[in-house]
């Protein structure tokens, strides 16, 4: 990733105050998705593309029992794979890249879950934020920010960011506001208070003291008569 823009001290010292406070109400964040491996996660992620943890759960343990190695889901019969995926939505597509990027760790790298950015991004269906959920979660490697959907809300209503589509500039904004080992929990925190308080669409502003004190940027500010 390019370099990262410069943050000023005030706005590092905010940053730290925001995380601290996430984790005092969110003490373990962890990744949703279910899995025990390497390789249960990287197929558990491209999965969850376009489609919530819950449900890619739900579909997860019997593709698993089905095909548990790379090896085996690498010569799954493509039809099989999309009936055990097809609830999970754009099921064709995911299918190809699950069959195709097993194929890949099989005959690239051993069998074994590549461990780097340069290596994952060789897998069909792995984008840098693909990549960041497998090395933050199953290597411990905080080599960037996860940024989802909640991740990309919750970075402007705390005005921790000034863009509002771009995926990359965001990350890169987070990335320099946090310290390194936080990177993989901040989107976890992020995540567990989107989904808890800081919902997509509100009609009344959140009762929590996180959004009362960082969303200056939200449409709860301006709902609670501030500025």
């Amino acid at each position: 990733m390019a370099k990262l823009p410069k943050k000023t001290k005030k706005q590092k010292e905010r940053a730290e105050q925001i995380l601290n406070d996430l984790y005092e109400h969110y003490p373990n964040p962890v990744c949703e998705l279910d899995h025990r491996n390497p390789f249960e996660l990287l197929i558990a992620t491209i999965l969850s593309a376009q489609c919530t943890d819950v449900r890619v759960n739900k579909v997860t343990p019997a593709l698993f029992k089905a095909y548990p190695t790379p090896d085996l889901m690498a010569e799954a019969p493509l039809e099989e794979l999309e009936e055990l995926v097809r609830t999970t939505g754009f099921y064709r597509n995911k299918a190809k890249s699950l069959k195709e990027a097993s194929k890949t760790i099989v005959e690239e790298f051993d069998g074994e879950v590549p461990d780097t950015m340069k290596d994952l991004l060789k897998l069909r269906g792995a984008a840098r934020k693909t990549a960041n959920v497998v090395l933050g979660n199953a290597f411990n490697k905080n080599v960037g920010v996860v940024v989802d959907t909640h991740v990309k809300r919750l970075s402007n209503r705390f005005g921790l960011t000034k863009e509002k589509k771009n995926t990359n500039k965001i990350e890169k904004d987070l990335m320099a506001l946090f310290p390194q080992e936080h990177w993989t929990n901040i989107s976890h925190l992020m995540i567990h208070h989107g989904r808890n308080a800081c919902k997509a669409r509100i009609s009344e502003p959140p009762d929590h003291p996180i959004c009362i004190k960082y969303g200056k940027k939200c449409e709860c500010w301006k709902m609670r008569g501030q500025k």
